[in-house]
């Protein structure tokens, strides 16, 4: 019987020294770092067009979406993660810890494109650490196998609350950002069928 090798365990500065001259994205929490896996075809258009409406809603506004290429940390819990969207309607405030200012930790509302494979993750843990950031309001989940989309929106008294919009006929209502999403849209040329990573 072999020896179980001891986990390496970094510290967020050296993830995102690590991070700086990789090809391949990465998620951080509690010292570990977890690769992230690619997206399906369905995947990227889904969240190309959500970022498109997004966009149409903020011209001339003062919050700004961004893709899943701007880091996110949520300073209570540590975890370091990309979401496929997220949206900012205060100037981006960064981790102090990430010496480049690419990590921020301020958004108002954060998008996932659900998986089979992240689903469970996206509902749960990454739910609860999404939850911490103070500055948060909503965290909207987008279904990949079907047009359906649910947005959770924290009240003043600190609970959450779940609004939700099936078929491509409904438009789900973002309060906090003042914008309804149609889904017709977000949903735009997307194939229904077999659902794929």
């Amino acid at each position: 019987m072999g020896v179980a090798k001891a986990k390496t365990k970094y510290t967020v500065e050296q993830y995102y020294d690590l991070e700086e001259n990789e090809v391949y994205k990465s998620e951080f929490h509690e010292g570990e770092i977890f690769a992230m896996a690619g997206g399906s075809p369905e995947h990227s258009l889904i969240v190309m067009n959500l970022l498109g409406e997004l966009r149409q809603c903020f011209k001339g506004k003062a919050c700004t979406p961004y893709d899943s290429n701007l880091r996110i940390k949520v300073p209570a819990t540590g975890l370091v993660t990309y979401p496929d969207a997220s949206v900012f309607c205060k100037k981006l405030e960064f981790d102090p810890k990430d010496k480049r200012q690419q990590t921020a930790i301020n958004p108002t509302v954060l998008f996932e494109v659900l998986s089979k494979s992240t689903e469970s993750y996206d509902r749960g843990k990454k739910a609860e650490n999404y939850r911490q950031i103070e500055s948060l309001k909503a965290y909207v989940l987008v279904s990949q196998s079907s047009p359906h989309i649910e947005v959770y929106e924290r009240h003043g008294d600190g609970f959450w609350f779940l609004t939700e919009a099936k078929g491509l006929d409904q438009q789900l209502a973002v309060k906090c950002l003042g914008i309804k999403l149609p889904l017709a849209e977000v949903y735009d040329r997307v194939k229904f069928g077999k659902q794929k990573s």
